[in-house]
């Protein structure tokens, strides 16, 4: 692979204008390299007769001797300076980088010039953008060392309390928490892992020891050896008084539905009980704040490491194109350049390391580093194979199917209309369920190919994430176990021999939603658990959707299920088939019954409800009126599916005025949104005419054809609302499905240029991981503009809560 492509892979994508602009500037080096080209023909057509053997092997001679220098071959180095460089300090701004070019009076000189300028300019951008974000972790840094004390103090007063410890002073006897310490019984439950009270003592009793002092100075010199000052030392941390419990409040996060409904009447900071709930949520909140401050370390090291390499690459390029030498006093700036001689971060790893591994591991390396750095998921080859295997398996299955039909002429037999009444709605929700996954597969692949971080975006863990083809595979082994259900009802059904075991038959359907239930929520560590996990998790916050905060998985299910309304409808017909119903005889009431019908339009509602009660939950936290719009829409969807139903059951023209009005209105409601806010196009003053100005998909056409395939399917979605009629060529519950599948097909194409909008202005451009105030502002728009989003703004990590605050007086003190 050539270092250009290599170098865009490796980028992280957040970042991506952050790094130096390589092919732009090889783009400007082809320029140098044509002119020089040119120029030596023209010289050599000039200086022999026309048509001569010596002319045409000087003019090769010529040709092949600059393309050889060009692709590596020896050159003749040319002693000569042709650049020099310095660091120019300016007056109210910071300092920059200039090259001066020596020999722009030469021919082709001018191109050379604007190289060197374009060239500067790319370092400047990147050593500003490396200070800043060494700034920045030195901030976050000294935020944990901050927290860290807390943390030390808490762990004292929890598991070693001292004798006649009056709420956090360390007591008037002179002896510090360490000496209490070393009198309590250090007794902790097993198998927990948490600071080891050794540590604590050494981190607590630091100012008493006689070397206590001068190490930590020469870890604070190590750390400033560039002249800084005040930065902050992981390692050797401050002694952590036990007064500090009495300036700090601990953050409470209300996860479950009985701590939000206390929280209501509360604030979202607490006093410290000194409990050991309490030290564990802490313990686990700083843990989260190390692993994603080492991650943005070492991401912050490849930074640095990577342009440095593409400031080599290109310079000896240009040595090669001009046979000059002027790598050696460029790539010399670089080396004393922040980027090339700081080493600030790499000592910060390392202390963080050990912090980490000392307090947090009780001194196991590899436990603590296999917390810290999370090995990268694997690709196996089995997935592959199964994968292949299964899809082979569904298309074996389609066409057995299809032939069994074909074969015994069930399309005209007389219980086909009781099949597609009873049986049919049965298997469709395992269809329904298949596409939804095969489109979510897709947007994955695209995802990947257009470089969407979006396991960040989600949140999953390192590790966890499934890829397209896990989703693929266990799409396709559920369109298997679907599909080889249908194929054995038709053979039992036809078959003489098996007629006489139709309770198996009618069952078929319903073992296959057991079996899928019990998969899903196996406890034990197979098929997925923690993915599987984590939806359960995503389901249950939609369910009590006001009383868990809102994160982005929650709503993008609850989206999601908005387009599975006929799956509601299939699992509550399974209910009325199986419980009420004779299914031996596939004969039901459900159509008529009233309780049927009622529910047959709550369970309609019920999506749009989820995402109702969450837009109205954002709205509190966030106080975002945006989020008021949002539920309004999703209130006219509601509105249109009750009165729509209760024209079909009451009649009349009011009722029917009434109910083409809200679906009209819902309609227009639901695409305006899609269109100009979820996905933010039709802007008019826009660089790209009635798109946006950044694009992640290069092909404008994409982002129409997705606006006119979305009207068009939102119209059939619709159809669900306003109500479906019998087509004489299809059967209406197949009418059904293929409207409901249409429904999802456009949620998938919706899916992928969706994005969560986190506007961190404020946040993020000091302590975005690592400050307390991390509710930052959330609008719904969509992924892929949250990709953009996070690139415009850099932003890459996480926003990790930090379990105590400080009071603002005694913050401000001991700053």
């Amino acid at each position: 692979m050539k270092f250009g492509k290599e170098f865009v892979s490796q980028m992280v994508p957040e970042w991506q204008e952050a790094y130096m602009n390589y092919n732009f500037l090889k783009g400007l080096l082809k320029d140098v390299l044509r002119f020089r080209q040119q120029n030596m023909l023209t010289a050599a057509m000039s200086a022999t007769p026309r048509s001569s053997l010596k002319r045409r092997v000087s003019l090769y001679r010529a040709f092949s001797g600059l393309t050889g220098r060009y692709r590596g071959s020896p050159r003749k180095n040319n002693e000569d300076e042709a650049i020099l460089v310095s660091a120019v300090e300016e007056e109210g701004s910071e300092g920059h980088y200039q090259t001066m070019f020596l020999m722009s009076s030469e021919a082709g000189g001018e191109y050379e010039l604007v190289y060197f300028r374009r060239l500067d300019e790319e370092f400047n951008k990147v050593v500003k953008f490396y200070k800043g974000k060494v700034e920045e972790v030195m901030r976050e840094a000294e935020e944990l060392n901050k927290q860290m004390d807390a943390l030390i103090a808490l762990r004292i007063k929890v598991e070693n309390p001292p004798v006649g410890f009056g709420g956090g002073g360390g007591g008037g006897d002179g002896s510090g928490p360490a000496e209490r310490l070393n009198h309590q019984d250090n007794g902790r439950k097993p198998g927990r892992v948490h600071m080891d009270a050794i540590q604590e003592v050494e981190m607590s009793s630091g100012a008493n020891g006689a070397n206590s002092e001068d190490e930590r100075g020469r870890r604070n010199m190590a750390k400033s050896s560039k002249g800084r000052e005040g930065k902050p030392d992981i390692e050797g941390f401050k002694p952590a008084s036990l007064d500090i419990l009495n300036h700090v409040k601990i953050n409470i996060e209300r996860e479950t539905p009985i701590s939000t409904l206390k929280g209501i009447l509360t604030t979202s900071t607490s006093d410290l009980s000194f409990s050991k709930e309490e030290l564990r949520k802490a313990e686990e909140l700083i843990t989260k704040a190390f692993v994603e401050f080492h991650k943005k370390l070492r991401v912050l090291k490849s930074y640095c490491f990577l342009n440095q390499l593409a400031f080599s690459k290109i310079m000896k390029k240009y040595d090669k194109i001009t046979s000059r030498n002027a790598s050696k006093a460029y790539l010399e700036m670089v080396d004393n350049s922040p980027i090339g001689s700081s080493d600030e971060v790499t000592k910060l790893v390392e202390r963080v390391e050990a912090t980490f591994i000392k307090h947090f591991a009780n001194g196991n390396h590899r436990k603590g580093m296999d917390i810290l750095r999370p090995k990268a998921k694997r690709e196996r080859h089995r997935v592959t194979y199964f994968l292949g295997f299964f899809s082979g398996c569904s298309i074996a299955l389609v066409v057995a199917i299809v032939v069994i039909i074909h074969a015994r002429d069930i399309m005209k037999n007389p219980g086909r209309a009781l099949y597609m009444d009873n049986i049919f709605p049965l298997y469709s929700l395992f269809g329904f369920i298949v596409l939804h996954m095969l489109m979510y597969s897709a947007n994955i692949y695209f995802w990947r190919r257009y470089r969407v971080n979006y396991t960040f975006i989600f949140g999953f863990k390192q590790g966890t994430a499934l890829g397209y083809r896990e989703v693929l595979l266990l799409s396709s082994a559920l369109s298997v176990l679907t599909l080889g259900g249908v194929l054995s009802n038709l053979d039992m059904e036809m078959d003489e021999r098996t007629k006489s075991f139709k309770a198996l038959t009618e069952l078929v359907p319903l073992g296959i939603v057991i079996v899928l239930l019990l998969i899903i929520f196996c406890p034990f560590n197979i098929i997925y658990r923690s993915s599987r996990f984590f939806f359960i998790q995503c389901a249950f916050h939609c369910i009590c959707a006001p009383l868990y905060k809102v994160t982005l998985p929650d709503f993008f299910l609850a989206d999601q299920l908005t387009s599975q309304v006929q799956a509601f409808r299939s699992l509550e017909f399974y209910v009325c088939y199986y419980v009420w119903g004779n299914f031996k005889t596939r004969s039901h009431k459900c159509p008529e019954s009233k309780v049927f019908k009622d529910f047959y339009l709550v369970v309609a509602v019920i999506p749009y409800a989820f995402r109702l009660l969450q837009c109205f939950r954002r709205w509190v936290d966030e106080k975002d009126p945006s989020h008021v719009l949002n539920g309004l829409k999703y209130f006219s969807t509601i509105a249109a599916v009750v009165l729509r139903t209760a024209n079909e059951l009451q009649g009349g023209m009011i009722w029917k005025i009434m109910a083409a009005a809200s679906s009209g209105i819902a309609t227009i409601a639901n695409t305006y949104w899609d269109i100009v806010i979820d996905w933010g196009l039709l802007r008019w003053n826009s660089k790209n005419p009635w798109l946006r100005d950044k694009l992640l998909v290069p092909s404008k056409s994409v982002y129409f054809i997705a606006m006119v395939l979305n009207v068009i399917l939102r119209l059939a979605w619709m159809q669900t609302v306003m109500g479906i009629r019998d087509f004489p060529f299809m059967h209406r519950t197949a009418l059904v499905a293929v409207v409901a599948c249409l429904e999802i097909i456009r949620r998938g194409i919706w899916n992928f240029f969706r994005y969560v909008n986190l506007d961190l202005e404020t946040c993020y451009a000091s302590k975005c991981c690592f400050s307390h105030r991390w509710e930052v502002h959330v609008e719904l728009i969509r992924l892929e503009n949250e990709h953009l989003n996070n690139v415009g703004k850099y932003r890459a990590f996480k926003s990790v809560p930090l379990p105590f605050n400080y009071d603002d007086n005694y913050a401000s003190k001991h700053a």
